[in-house]
């Protein structure tokens, strides 16, 4: 399992998708090398899914909080990248 929050990658990037977990660098510093790259995988991973369901075009909520979503994956997606290149992990 390791040291994911949630419990797992997939959990975790459920959460920070959801809004209910903040990332910031210091999330990783505990998370080994094979575990920054699960969690990579599963926040692109999550991220085509959820660019894949289009919500009806009048529902502005639904569209609202599908950006939200894909706003908070690809901060935490940057930070991530950013954490690896200053750490050369």
């Amino acid at each position: 399992m390791g040291n994911f929050i949630g419990g797992s990658a997939y959990a975790m990037v459920q959460q920070v998708a959801e809004g209910f977990t903040l990332v910031t660098e210091r999330t990783f510093r505990r998370l080994s090398r094979g575990e920054l790259d699960t969690l990579n995988m599963q926040i692109e991973k999550l991220l085509r899914e959820i660019r894949g369901n289009q919500p009806q075009l009048d529902d502005t909520q639904a569209i609202q909080k599908r950006n939200r979503r894909i706003q908070r994956l690809n901060t935490c997606r940057m930070m991530l990248r950013t954490f690896r290149q200053r750490r050369r992990v």
